[in-house]
């Protein structure tokens, strides 16, 4: 666990300057910081139900850093893109000759990150607990990892994403079978719960009748690439855990493409919780539509929330799903938050 680390690199000398804002990228809702000293800690996470979590724990937390540290702790993410870019901000924010402490786990690579680092920086010996490791470095300045920050890809024409969004480099082939799949025309009001970096809802603005997408996304980076790829007016953004999202009135059609991993974990629940939200904000006459794997248990759960459920297309890996008509008596909340990724 973090924790121990953290408990361990705090007992090193100088691990942090006596006074002055300590920056923390990207921890997560789970993770022990009590022997941190909270008053001086600025969180940073863009991922909405982590974010929901630390804030009812009374952090200072917020989806970007604001100004200069004393020192930071990087929590090392998945994608490698993305840990490098947190580095090359952990390196722009922190003051010169601040300590910049570096936790990750074994499985998300934590060992690369610390190879790649020595190659650039003399780095600290590093400590090694609980499946993962903790290292540290002395803040170099902003130039020395520069190139590791502003990492930008092309994923379709006229889009743009970054390092750590959902199928940053190219559209998920989910999303464009249920694109093509569409009708020619939708209901004025729609919603798009998971939207990403904003390819599908494109799809939905591309087709007549609408006269309001609403871009619903736990991720703040995501939603920021959405913001800039689609400037259309009917689009709206709401940066939220489409699970727990309550409209001020309800849709006449939704689209998704529902995460099912919780960390590395399939987990289906978050797929069948996406669908009771989903049901949850659709008028008693609107439409569902939806692409899965088609290995996850999703049709039952449907079956008992929609009037309707059928395939549209046959294809070997994916269904795509249109469910209608609401049964109204059956309506359910969506689960509590977990943390998810596609």
């Amino acid at each position: 666990m973090a924790d121990r680390r953290i408990s361990l690199a705090l007992a090193a000398p100088g691990a942090l300057p006596p006074d002055g804002r300590i920056l923390l990228l990207r921890p997560r809702a789970e993770h022990d910081l009590h022997g941190l000293p909270k008053e001086r800690l600025h969180l940073v996470q863009g991922f909405r139900p982590d974010f929901d979590a630390l804030q009812a724990q009374c952090f200072a937390v917020s989806p970007e850093p604001e100004g200069d540290y004393g020192a930071a702790f990087v929590f090392v993410p998945r994608a490698r893109a993305e840990a490098e870019a947190l580095l090359a901000e952990a390196a722009m924010r922190t003051v010169p000759g601040g300590s910049i402490w570096v936790d990750g786990a074994k499985t998300d690579g934590i060992d690369g990150i610390l190879k790649a680092v020595r190659a650039r920086l003399p780095v600290d010996e590093p400590i090694s607990k609980a499946h993962g490791k903790i290292f540290r470095f002395t803040a170099p300045g902003p130039a020395a990892l520069a190139d590791w920050a502003g990492q930008i890809y092309t994923p379709a024409p006229g889009f743009q994403t970054v390092p750590g969004v959902f199928s940053a480099e190219a559209v998920d082939r989910g999303s464009a079978l249920l694109g093509a799949a569409l009708p020619a025309r939708m209901p004025a009001r729609v919603a798009d719960l998971g939207a990403g970096w904003g390819w599908l809802s494109a799809q939905v603005l591309a087709r007549e009748g609408v006269e309001e997408c609403h871009l619903i996304e736990a991720e703040y980076a995501a939603l920021a690439c959405a913001r800039a790829n689609i400037t259309d007016p009917r689009a709206r953004f709401h940066w939220a855990d489409a699970r727990n999202y309550r409209p001020e009135a309800r849709f006449g059609a939704v689209v998704m493409n529902p995460p099912f991993h919780t960390a590395r974990s399939a987990d289906p629940a978050l797929g069948l919780a996406f669908i009771t939200a989903a049901q949850a904000m659709l008028s008693l006459s609107g439409t569902l539509y939806m692409v899965a794997n088609r290995h996850l248990p999703y049709v039952a759960h449907l079956k008992t929330l929609f009037r309707e459920v059928d395939e549209l297309g046959d294809d070997p890996g994916y269904r795509l799903i249109r469910a209608q008509r609401p049964l109204a008596a059956s309506a359910k909340r969506a689960t509590p938050p977990s943390r998810a990724a596609r």
